[in-house]
Formats: structure tokens, sequence, C-alpha cells
């Protein structure tokens, strides 16, 4: 059995953004880091695929001034640990986050989502496994692979679980920051020098590496795509003008297929655009809950 290196709360958690409201719990079989703040209505906070609470670092702290957040690192990812690796599929993280918001007594009244956990967050409200009056995805990977990559790019990532050598080898050059820094430029977002460090830091643990690539290989938006023009809830999706990853023609095309969606665009902003600028972020946010209130009103 593979043996990989893990990210250690005392150690590489030190200086840890938001450290003073992380809590570690177990709820079944995963030990969970979860960060809540704030009072007021409930708002999830989930991030993408290899990243991790502090991606919410500047965004959480401005939301926590009239909300209630909580954040997570998703199943494998970060500080938070499983058991199974079927705990990286969607099924597999929707069942876990919803036995931690149940444990958590925290049913949130939005969810906002990046890049792969848009379509986690609407798998989850189709299920009824969350009940949001809104989700809010920024750069949602509404996608499913397409083309020659369709069905080589699932079996990649299910080669690379299984290559212990080739996941132990990326950690490695992770842990330049040099190199970091330049695969997040790829995505089309500026970040400061901790910020990198900060995923130098996630990338260069084997463990995290190996649950992010776990999750590539086992992550199925097809279905999702297929039972979308049913969600009930209302759906914001934020495309950053810049964004190399997700461009923001895969939210566009949604557009006419969902009755309850709409679109808003960040202007020079990249994949990582809640990072690199979290006051525009958070005006979405903002601007969503007023508009869902004044819908309250006028219906009153």
């Amino acid at each position: 059995m593979a043996i990989y290196r893990n990210l250690e709360w005392e150690t590489d958690g030190a200086d840890w953004p938001l450290r003073a409201h992380s809590r570690l719990l177990t709820v079944g079989t995963t030990r969970w880091h979860i960060q809540r703040l704030g009072q007021g209505p409930r708002l999830l906070l989930l991030h993408g695929t290899g990243a991790s609470t502090h991606s919410w670092r500047f965004l959480a702290p401005l939301l926590a001034e009239h909300h209630e957040v909580l954040s997570i690192d998703l199943p494998g990812h970060a500080f938070t640990r499983i058991a199974e690796g079927r705990s990286l599929s969607m099924p597999g993280m929707a069942r876990e986050i919803t036995a931690l918001l149940a444990a958590q007594d925290f049913f949130p009244d939005l969810v906002v989502a990046h890049s792969a956990s848009g379509p986690l967050a609407a798998s989850m409200a189709l299920a009824h496994q969350v009940r949001p009056r809104a989700i809010i995805a920024f750069n949602g990977a509404f996608k499913a692979y397409e083309g020659w990559a369709g069905p080589i790019a699932p079996a990649l990532a299910r080669g690379l679980v299984l290559n212990p050598l080739a996941i132990h080898f990326f950690a490695a050059q992770a842990r330049d920051a040099a190199n970091v820094g330049r695969l997040l430029a790829r995505t089309g977002s500026r970040l400061d020098a901790f910020g990198i460090q900060l995923y130098a830091r996630l990338f260069g643990a084997s463990g995290h590496v190996a649950s992010t690539i776990g999750m590539m290989a086992r992550w199925e938006v097809a279905p999702v795509l297929r039972r979308l023009h049913t969600l009930g809830t209302r759906l914001v999706l934020a495309v950053a003008q810049n964004d190399r990853f997700v461009p923001p023609d895969v939210s566009r095309h949604l557009l006419p297929r969902l009755a309850s969606a709409s679109l808003v665009e960040l202007a020079g902003l990249g994949h990582l655009a809640h990072e690199e600028d979290a006051a525009a972020a958070c005006a979405v946010v903002t601007r969503t809950l007023a508009e869902l209130q004044d819908g309250v009103r006028a219906g009153a």
C-alpha cells in the first residue's frame, strides 16, 4: 500500500489563514478540518479541486461581517482525512458533506462554490441534500470531458492514482514555490507570494496530491448536466473573463437551458477570481442575497 505524506495541523497549519476559526472533528470515518465564523444567514463555502479553506482567506472574513460562514476542506484535501477512496467521487463527497452539515446543525441559506464544487453543490441541491435559496458558482466547471480527452483524461488520472512514484515526483517538484507560481499563472490569476506558498504547501504533500488526482479520476459531471434543467434552486454563474481553466463560455452555454440561472461577469480576473479580488466576489454574494430578499418582499 502506498504511503503518502499528509499535512500536519500543528506544523503545516501553524500559520494557516483564519486558524483561530478552525476546528478538527470526526464525523463517521472522516476527520474534518472546518472553519466557522460570523453570525447571520448561513453560507457554505466549497473550494475547488486541489484547494482548501485557505482559498477563502480573504472572502470569508468579509462575508462573516453579516453572515455565519462555514468553509471546509473537501474530503482528502489539505487537513481532512478520509478512510475510503469512494469519498472522492461526487456522490461520495456529497454524502460526506451532508453528514457533516447534519452533525454541525448547519443548513445553508446559500452555497458559494468554486470550479468543480459548482456541479457538486448543484448535485446536492438536486438530491435535496441541501436546500439553499441560491447557489453561486465562481467559474463553475459545468463541463464533462469532451473530444479526444473524453475517455483518456479520467483514465490518466486513474493511472496516476495507481502510480505512487508519479505522485511523489509531482509533490517533490511542487515544494518549489516558483514551480507552483508558474502553474497558478496558467489559470489566468495572479496571487500574492503567501497565496502561492500556501498552494506549494498543499501540492508538496503527496497525500493531498493523491486525493486531488483521485477526485479527478472519479469525477463525473455528465449526470448533473443531464438533470440541471430540473434545478429549482437559483443558480448564479459568476465567470472571470481571464479564466484559462474553465472558460466563461462553459457557463454562458448553460443559460438558455436553465430558467433559474443568471450570469455575472468579473472583468480582469482568472480562475481563482475569489482569491484575486475578494471584494468583487463578496459583492456578487451580497447582491444575490439582496435580490432574494427583494423577491420575498415582492411576493409578500
